[in-house]
């Protein structure tokens, strides 16, 4: 007999255990779903989710219909054929820009990136790639579990999972519940093949739950994007994860701020110190997209007016990171031949820096004047517009709402930037102690929120400003530092920063910066000198050891013929840079959140002084459902479920409707009474001669009586409600008079 036969034969053979089949299908389905879920993130994040959910519909369908026609080597090849032609969808829909650089050598450098960590989100077609990828294995895996192949169902799933979590997009939730299911789905198949019954998923059950919650506390999961399912104690590490040149940024809840010394920066002019900027929103975080290229010579500058900055930048600590003024065109040093250009104009090391390391960037600062900027049209360039508008599908309406209530009568994309700039300033309270929202950062921090840092006000204006047609990107780095002396700035953890850059025609990217100056700057000399108090070690330099806690430097405001685009009206330059919001390295010195005199008095509590108490984080409350599903499964492999029903079973009769129903019932649990004491009722032997049989020990009279009441209301003609109140009493009375166990019910 061929293979082929075979497996139809099999697949058309019946189950040795009932309901096995179905469990095995929903495992695969659970599987499926985990990976589909991630691809439907992408779509929701870069548009196309009706789109998406067709194809994914169409491949159910096509293996269904094709599932009892098909061999298995058939099905090999339409899969690859769907994997093929989806490729080339995505390659013809990629820019041409982008075409031009997919050369054999970029693809393969694309494969290993994406098996290495690359996010699906960095991708410039992200959504077609999501499309395209999708159909091939959701076709054979739902093919092969239909033929009952389950075991190959799940390694196609699990290779598919397997691809997200080492490109970092599937969560460690995603993939434990992708775990849980193909493990299920093998369990079920094992149970039809030889037999077992489906009341052994309870074991399943156990061993996957101890194995959660075991993966909840510590991350075992290699590549896999976000947190252990159980907060960590303490704050996370915030610097790292806004300036470390990572592609992709997280938003999370409370931090700490780190004194620590990363770099000095000598530079004919005072600036923001710029490491990265992200262009594509996820809802709950940022991701820079696109390819980047090795650094080889200048780089193109600012499309209108500039002028020259010259910055000399001397590592202090090791670091991962370039940062310079906007705009960087040419690059000095060693580290210039191990340096690469992003797609969003910035520079970062392929190495990192060690202390006392030293490189010069120079800068092509834009020049323009307000007037200038009012005067920008908002015809952008087609790559801008579909780069830089970008929001999720899922964004809430009311943010959009919002975004026009606070900034949709201003005519100009300048205003609208200062209108919603300005509200943020006015309405938002700046705190370093805050609970990681869920969902949509910006909807959270606009409508749940009454405090945040610079990442919350970043994010929600670099929203707010899409909702209304106006470019805008996330950009993170460092604020001037401490001016040790002219033209020379110390710069420490503390002043890692967020901040926008809105678009504007024949000028570029113009910085804004919406989070309130004055409880940064608070927040920042109070941290230090509490470092310097405790003696902290890397918090000063040989120019800063001997100077007295420095008021944060300045920016100066600028003028209409050289100025950034926020000054005068509420920008970032209008006024004092601020301390930013980083954290503070996980070392002795780093204070818990609350713990520094000062940062309190610059904080508010999230929500408000409302008493209700918040539900806990998501994870952690599916980490908990999780742990008592495996408690109830552990309960009712030891009987202990049982054993519980009984308990209360036994003690209360519950509602009285019926009393024949209601006599039967007492009877019942006398006759549950009578087998924990003596024995329970033989097969065949009538409730009459139980009771005599029994009775020889010596009973109370209680006991004939409610098995008399129970033979009339079972085989006579009913009882009355008295009659079977008393015999529900009767019962009441021997259970109270019973020891735990049973006890005696003796009374003469």
């Amino acid at each position: 007999m061929s293979a082929e036969t075979g497996d139809r034969l099999g697949s058309l053979s019946p189950d040795r255990t009932p309901g096995a089949r179905a469990v095995a299908l929903v495992g695969v389905l659970v599987l499926t779903g985990t990976y589909l879920s991630v691809l439907y993130h992408v779509t929701d994040v870069v548009g196309g989710r009706t789109a998406f959910l067709a194809v994914v519909a169409g491949a159910f369908l096509f293996a269904t219909l094709l599932g009892r026609f098909l061999g298995v080597r058939v099905a090999v090849v339409v899969t690859a054929a769907l994997l093929a032609g989806g490729f080339g969808l995505y390659v013809f829909t990629l820019p041409r820009s982008q075409l031009e650089l997919l050369t054999p050598g970029r693809i393969l450098a694309d494969t290993v990136a994406l098996l290495t960590g690359l996010s699906v989100l960095r991708l410039t077609g992200a959504s077609v790639w999501a499309m395209a990828i999708a159909p091939g294995p959701v076709f054979l895996s739902w093919y092969l579990a239909l033929r009952r192949r389950y075991v190959a169902a799940v390694a196609v799933g699990g290779v598919t999972l397997t691809l997200f979590v080492l490109t970092g997009d599937a969560g460690q939730l995603t993939t434990l519940v992708g775990v849980v299911g193909g493990t299920v789905a093998v369990a079920a198949a094992t149970f039809e093949r030889y037999g077992a019954g489906v009341a052994q998923v309870d074991v399943v059950t156990i061993l996957l739950a101890a194995m959660i919650v075991s993966a909840g506390t510590v991350s075992v999961v290699p590549g896999a994007e976000g947190a252990p399912l159980l907060p960590n104690r303490g704050s996370p590490t915030m610097e790292a994860n806004l300036v470390d040149a990572q592609d992709r940024i997280g938003v999370v809840g409370s931090i700490r701020l780190s004194p620590k010394v990363r770099f000095t920066v000598n530079s004919s002019e005072q600036s923001y110190w710029q490491t990265a900027a992200y262009d594509r929103y996820t809802g709950d975080g940022w991701v820079r997209t696109g390819n980047t290229n090795p650094y080889s010579g200048r780089l193109r500058g600012p499309p209108g007016a500039s002028e020259t900055i010259e910055q000399t930048v001397t590592a202090k600590d090791t670091i991962s990171i370039l940062p310079s003024a906007w705009r960087p065109v040419e690059l000095e040093g060693d580290v210039a031949s191990d340096a690469e250009v992003t797609q969003q104009g910035g520079i970062r090391p392929t190495r990192s820096l060690d202390s006392g390391e030293q490189y010069t960037v120079t800068s092509q600062k834009p020049l323009y004047t307000t007037e200038e900027l009012r005067r920008s049209g908002t015809d952008y360039p087609d790559a801008i517009a579909e780069q830089y508008l970008q929001l999720p599908d899922s964004t809430p309406d009311r943010v959009r709402r919002k975004a026009d209530e606070i900034a949709g009568d201003e005519n100009t994309p300048y205003d609208k930037a200062v209108a919603i700039e300005t509200y943020l300033e006015e309405n938002k309270q700046y705190s370093l102690s805050v609970s990681q929202p869920s969902g949509n950062t910006a909807d959270a921090f606009l409508f749940e929120m009454d405090a945040g840092y610079c990442v919350y006000y970043a994010t929600t204006m670099v929203v707010l400003l899409r909702s209304e047609g106006v470019p805008a990107r996330f950009v993170t780095g460092y604020t001037p530092g401490e001016e040790t002396d002219e033209g020379n700035y110390v710069v420490r953890g503390l002043d890692s920063h967020a901040w926008v850059e809105v678009y504007f025609e024949d000028v570029g990217w113009v910085r804004f910066d919406p989070t309130p100056s004055s409880p940064r700057e608070t927040a920042e000399s109070t941290r230090l000198t509490e470092a310097r108090q405790n003696g902290a070690e890397g918090v000063d330099t040989e120019t800063t050891q001997t100077t007295s806690t420095p008021t944060p430097t300045t920016v100066p405001a600028t003028t209409d013929s050289d100025s950034d685009a926020d000054s005068g009206d509420g920008g970032a330059d209008s006024g004092t840079p601020t301390p930013t919001l980083s954290e503070a390295d996980d070392d002795e010195n780093a204070t818990p959140p609350g713990a520094a005199p000062g940062i309190e008095t610059a904080t508010t509590e999230p929500g408000g002084s409302s008493s209700v108490p918040s539900l806990p984080p998501g994870r952690t409350l599916a980490l908990g459902l999780v742990a008592l599903a495996g408690l109830v499964a552990g309960a009712r492999r030891t009987g202990v479920t049982e054993r519980a029903y009984r308990f209360v079973w036994l003690r209360y009769q519950g509602a009285r409707d019926d009393p024949s129903a209601d006599a039967v019932r007492a009877y019942r649990r006398l006759e549950y009474l009578l087998e924990r004491r003596y024995r329970a009722r033989r097969t065949g032997e009538t409730p009459r001669d139980y009771v005599s049989a029994v009775g020889r020990v010596g009973l109370d009279g209680d006991v004939r009586r409610v098995s008399e009441t129970y033979e009339r209301a079972r085989y006579g003609d009913g009882v009355t409600r008295g009659e079977a109140d008393e015999a529900i009493a009767a019962v009441d009375r021997l259970v109270k008079e019973s020891t735990p166990i049973l006890g005696r019910f003796r009374r003469n």
